[in-house]
């Protein structure tokens, strides 16, 4: 009886666990997807198309890019949206946004 009374708890705290982990990886991706720019706009004549295209294909989603350059810095900034659609938790928690920011020192031409 008391299994019966715990399991709904403990399913959702496992789902809530999993939901977790979803958004730890999805802001992993992201800061990983920004140092990758990063380093494509540091050694490109167009820092921000060469972060642009390169970060396009590393998220594989709808990403907000933002490339800045601050003399011999180039700032790439990525934030997306990571989905919060795990059954049962999803209904409960409003999606997560995720940022990732690096910044590389520009190669001379």
């Amino acid at each position: 009886m008391e299994l019966a009374l715990a399991m709904p708890v403990l399913c959702l705290l496992l789902l809530g666990i999993v939901q977790l982990t979803v958004v730890v990886r999805d802001q992993l991706v992201v800061i990983e997807a920004a140092r990758v720019g990063a380093r494509a706009a540091s050694v490109a004549l167009d820092p921000a198309s060469a972060a642009t295209a390169v970060i396009g294909g590393a998220t594989g989603r709808n990403a907000r890019v933002t490339t800045g350059v601050d003399g011999r810095f180039v700032t790439v900034t990525i934030t997306a949206i990571s989905a919060t659609d795990v059954p049962l938790i999803g209904a409960l928690l409003p999606d997560v946004e995720v940022t990732g920011r690096s910044t590389m020192l520009m190669e001379p031409p």
